[in-house]
């Protein structure tokens, strides 16, 4: 690991409209962060720490750091700190400088899985800030001024993306898995193309998004291999019974849990729609392989949303569709840069058009989550073609892939307080898009399931 991990300069300071670029590096100039020495004296402190220290130690020192500010071990950290809450910038700055304080150890932690736990002690530490700690007159007015700076800290998108992380490091036996009663956050372990969007933010270093990547690869490899497992040993199941008795078959075969949160009829309807031919003898993906070859010859963009309009009707259910829904959809298709109408259709139109679709069909934006349709789409047409819809949209336009990732952390944001029994039909869709997204662009081997489709 190296000594700095990141905390350098050009990465501590969060993003700033008055940086400049001086010789091919950002300068935030002196009087930009007027606590930038002190910051640094306590990033290096806590990394030198939390290499040689326990996890237990350190989480100790945090509580008396940054809760009590009280009995620190070395002293002299604590005018560094009482400079920094001082601050004029503190307001606005003290949440980021925080917010790294943990990520030192969590980036020094996360690698080794018998201290996951004390990552999510460490997090838990901010939700019993003391209200009634008795403070002499001497240190009051700088105890009550971090405390302050904690509480909104707590309050912070930095605190609320922590929270998130103690989710998706929490490996217990029973993480990750439905329980009705829990809020709906819990299970954002269980899908990888949600982290770059619910656990990343904007003064996110390099080290914290390697951090949320590995976490990413680590999980999305284990539930392809745990699903193709699983649909390999449910077929050859199927297969033993009908020589052998159910007792012989459990035998012989070792069970193999469900990975994911379907009933094994909704996974097998999903797979089956997902991987088998769908539309006219098609996949989803040998249709989309069609449209992009014939698509793209239209004589004109106009043209061309004429064809993705006919080629996006066919995954919407007829009745349903003939009501209002493709009239909705082929007039939102015609107001999509019509300036652009006469032009040829190029990489820049696809994917503004396939965005769009998408803001359309599944969300608009983080300040207005409104998804009418996506709720009228899967209340007509059920969860599995409507994610089959919006797989078309991804598969003529790899491009909005992360695009459509982030449509569902919208949803998913919005939704993470609620109870999971009061958000089913969110988790269904969750989970489909998580096999959707593992068959068609994941390393997923589902060959033998295939011949049976």
């Amino acid at each position: 690991m190296s000594n700095h991990i990141g905390y350098d300069r050009e990465k501590t300071a969060p993003p700033a409209h008055s940086a400049k670029i001086i010789g091919g590096r950002l300068d935030y100039g002196y009087n930009y962060h007027d606590c930038y020495h002190e910051e640094q004296l306590i990033y290096q402190h806590l990394l030198q720490l939390v290499q040689k220290e326990s996890p237990h130690q350190m989480i100790d020192r945090f509580r008396a750091l940054f809760i009590e500010r009280a009995n620190y071990p070395e002293p002299d950290i604590i005018p560094i700190l009482d400079k920094i809450t001082a601050s004029k910038t503190a307001p606005e700055e003290f949440k980021f400088f925080l917010n790294r304080c943990c990520h030192i150890l969590i980036n020094c932690w996360h690698m080794k899985f018998q201290v996951h736990d004390e990552i999510a002690q460490l997090i838990s530490l901010f939700d019993a800030i003391p209200t009634n700690y008795r403070v002499t007159n001497l240190r009051s007015r700088e105890i009550n001024r971090l405390r302050e700076l904690v509480k909104q800290f707590v309050n912070s998108e930095q605190y609320l993306i922590l929270r998130r992380f103690t989710q998706v490091v929490n490996q217990t036996p029973s993480a990750g898995k439905r329980q009705d009663n829990q809020p709906l956050m819990t299970l954002i372990r269980r899908y990888p193309y949600l982290y770059e969007h619910c656990l990343i933010s904007e003064d996110s270093t390099f080290e914290q998004k390697e951090t949320v990547r590995h976490f990413q690869s680590q999980v999305q490899k284990k539930f392809e291999i745990d699903l193709s497992q699983y649909v390999t040993y449910k077929v050859r199941r199927i297969q033993m019974l009908k020589n052998t008795s159910s007792a012989e078959a459990n035998r012989i075969l070792r069970p193999i849990n469900n990975p994911t949160l379907l009933t094994d009829s909704e996974l097998y309807t999903t797979l089956r729609h997902f991987v088998g031919k769908v539309e006219h003898g098609n996949t989803y993906h040998e249709s989309a392989q069609q449209f992009i070859k014939y698509g793209g010859q239209a004589a004109n963009f106009r043209d061309f949303k004429d064809d993705l309009y006919e080629y996006l009707i066919s995954s919407v259910d007829g009745q349903y569709g003939k009501k209002q829904f493709n009239q909705k959809l082929y007039k939102y298709l015609q107001n999509i840069l019509p300036q652009a109408d006469e032009q040829k259709i190029n990489d820049l139109l696809l994917v503004r058009t396939c965005s769009n679709l998408l803001n359309f069909l599944v969300v608009n934006n983080q300040s207005s989550p409104q998804h009418f349709v996506f709720l009228d789409l899967i209340s007509n047409q059920g969860t599995v073609p409507t994610m089959g819809l919006l797989l078309k949209i991804v598969l003529i336009c790899g491009k909005v892939k992360p695009y459509l990732e982030r449509k569902f952390a919208i949803l998913f944001n919005h939704y993470e307080a609620s109870s999971t029994d009061s958000v089913s039909w969110l988790v269904g869709t969750l989970e489909q898009l998580n096999i959707a997204f593992s068959i068609n662009f994941g390393n997923m081997d589902l060959s033998f399931f295939k011949r049976f489709c």
